[in-house]
């Protein structure tokens, strides 16, 4: 996917699309691993637009793509999350950006919250590996 460099949008308002897409590069980058993105927007109740989910080899691999993501959002689109969970474990890293959540998982993890269960009625997009 080429992507080019983006500046900050004059009404001040980061584009969703956008943003998923230097998610996903900046998890391809460090090799994640089944990436998901589930569109919410049609369901109630829903915490967020998007869902981002990937997972990593281990909790070393689940910290890199976090951070891959993290550095590639700010260095790409001057933004980064309202809020990051769990980065100091690593079995599941949750770096939300209001309208898109991203969730990086350790595969035990990730098979035991079934996220992509839990919202099943959501459209998903997967996203090849590199």
């Amino acid at each position: 996917m080429n992507l080019i460099r983006a500046s900050q949008p004059k009404s001040g308002k980061l584009s969703t699309e956008l943003l998923n897409q230097w998610i996903i590069e900046g998890i391809r980058d460090k090799k994640g691993k089944n990436i998901v993105q589930l569109d919410l927007r049609r369901l109630e109740d829903a915490p967020a637009d998007f869902f981002i989910i990937c997972e990593g080899d281990s909790s070393t691999h689940v910290k890199a793509i976090s951070d891959s993501v993290y550095k590639k959002v700010k260095d790409e689109l001057l933004t980064t999350p309202s809020h990051v969970e769990g980065s100091s474990g690593a079995r599941w890293v949750l770096m939300d950006y209001f309208n898109t959540v991203v969730h990086v998982f350790y595969p035990e993890t990730r098979q035991f919250y079934e996220l992509e269960y839990l919202w099943s009625d959501a459209k998903v997009t997967e996203f090849a590996e590199v």
